[in-house]
């Protein structure tokens, strides 16, 4: 695609949210602490900020500055400050745009044994980088039953001639920046308002093996409620799908 000629930097801000969700079952009290607890290993707030320091990367932005912070008695935040930029010495970097990503992990497991694992990550960009390149990366890092996955962009830029231009790429939904092989795996839903910069799309996985969602099982699982697991568990990743309480 021809670029377009603009008269000074690119003021356009895109913004991407995101929020996973994966949904598991614990049988007891021991084994929701012990869920907990894998969370907290597998995606404590190193682990996260490594994950945005990775997707930082993936778009093209310079990373300026990053905090973390695990919390009592569960939750894990990163953030980072980005810029797209371009050195000119090895130690110098001018700073053109200001751009920032962070990610929030919310860790639950409710007394009827339905743990919830869900990440909101936010990033927003100025310039030529795009956080739509990082959809694929942010997918694959995360084990993912339902998303929901917000994309808009504001502000204007202008070309050469002075002609505001609020939007520097086509998009027609969400859907169309993450691979055929993530998509064959879920169904999709989109609402967009294409006229208004904005784009929403939510993903459900297809195919559903409870076994894929017993934490501990070998230790902790009940085959005598095999049915009403099963149906608990789609209950809850319906409803969080379709964000409305079902029963």
């Amino acid at each position: 695609m021809e670029k377009i000629k603009l008269q000074g930097f690119n003021n356009l801000t895109k913004s991407l949210s995101f929020n996973l969700y994966d949904i598991c079952y614990t049988e007891s009290k021991e084994a929701g602490e012990e869920y907990l607890q894998y969370i907290h290993n597998q995606y404590n707030a190193e682990k996260i900020e490594g994950i945005l320091i990775k997707l930082s990367d993936i778009i093209g932005a310079k990373v300026l500055n990053s905090s973390k912070q695990d919390f009592d008695p569960v939750g894990s935040s990163a953030s980072l400050l980005i810029a797209e930029g371009f050195p000119i010495k090895e130690d110098h970097l001018i700073h053109l745009d200001k751009s920032h990503c962070s990610a929030h992990t919310y860790p639950e497991s409710n007394q009827k044994g339905i743990a919830t694992f869900r990440v909101d990550v936010d990033v927003a960009t100025c310039g030529e980088v795009s956080p739509l390149s990082a959809l694929n990366f942010l997918i694959n890092n995360f084990e993912c039953d339902v998303l929901n996955i917000d994309y808009r962009i504001r502000g204007f830029t202008r070309d050469k001639q002075g002609r505001k231009i609020f939007s520097d790429h086509k998009i027609n939904s969400i859907t169309d920046f993450i691979s055929e092989e993530i998509m064959e795996q879920y169904h999709s839903f989109d609402v967009n308002i294409p006229h208004e910069n904005i784009f929403h799309s939510k993903l459900k996985l297809k195919n559903f093996d409870l076994d894929d969602y017993l934490f501990n099982k070998e230790n902790y699982f009940n085959r005598e409620k095999e049915n009403e697991i099963d149906q608990m568990i789609q209950l809850e990743i319906e409803e969080i799908f379709n964000r409305k309480n079902i029963k």
